[in-house]
């Protein structure tokens, strides 16, 4: 039986789950609009929850990592929209338009989870792309451009403060690598994924990284989460089963090797 469905469209996509509720860690590498069809959406950063009903929508800026966590009711699937705005997109978007109208004196919102008003603009944007997903058609790329720059002019006219977060192509700023690793080793990242969320490009961050460890990124990543379990297990007495996930292990036997190969003996003991 089918539980989940995803469809994707160039950045623009659905999201369906049946009879299971999901969480999940989110890495919004580019800026994201989300709308709620049915069901309902909690996301989470740091110690801020949002929670989002159906027919609202919230705005979720650029490197930015979040825990989303996906729930049906017993009525309705979770089932919500997805829109991203990829740099290159917004580059071509900023060039066209009429820098007169461009408001002058505004501040860039602090916020990396807005929440958007309810508008009928917002709303007619998600509803048109509703037969897109419900059907085989599938749209062409010039139409999901269409819907992008129709979702940039709702953001635009909603708070003049969007126009330094959408047009902002200045590069990240580098943060401390070790700070972010020891903040999120246990979270399931590829280099690749560490590296942007850094502010580098791959082979930046591998530079930048041999110059704080003699010791290469993933082997670091593991012994930091072999020592977190290890205090666990011995100064909390948790059991192995209890700490492999929340140390950042996809399963016990591989947790049980890297144990024993580390410190010469089973976590069991």
């Amino acid at each position: 039986m089918e539980t989940s469905k995803t469809i994707n469209y160039s950045g623009t996509f659905l999201s369906c789950f049946f009879d299971n509720n999901t969480s999940c860690v989110h890495a919004t590498k580019d800026h994201t609009l989300v709308y709620l069809y049915s069901g309902k959406l909690i996301i989470e950063e740091r110690n801020k929850e949002t929670i989002v009903h159906p027919g609202e929508c919230v705005f979720i800026r650029r490197n930015h990592r979040v825990k989303m966590t996906k729930l049906y009711s017993d009525t309705d699937q979770y089932k919500g929209i997805s829109m991203t705005f990829k740099r290159n997109f917004l580059r071509d978007f900023y060039s066209e338009i009429d820098k007169n109208h461009i408001p002058k004196k505004v501040k860039s919102l602090k916020e990396s989870i807005f929440r958007i008003p309810l508008r009928p603009d917002i709303t007619s944007l998600f509803q048109s792309l509703i037969p897109y997903f419900d059907s085989a058609v599938q749209p062409t790329d010039h139409i999901i451009n269409l819907k992008e720059q129709e979702g940039v002019y709702c953001l635009l006219n909603t708070d003049n403060n969007f126009f330094p977060v959408l047009f902002d192509f200045s590069e990240p700023w580098k943060i401390d690598i070790l700070d972010f690793l020891n903040e999120n080793y246990m979270d399931d990242l590829t280099m690749e994924e560490i590296a942007a969320y850094t502010g580098r490009s791959l082979a930046t961050f591998k530079r930048d990284f041999a110059r704080v460890s003699d010791i290469t990124p993933q082997k670091w990543l593991i012994t930091k989460r072999l020592e977190v379990a290890y205090d666990k297990l011995k100064n909390q007495n948790k059991k192995a089963s209890e700490v492999y996930v929340d140390v950042g292990f996809k399963n016990l036997s591989h947790f049980y090797a890297a144990f024993k190969k580390q410190y010469g003996f089973s976590p069991r003991r």
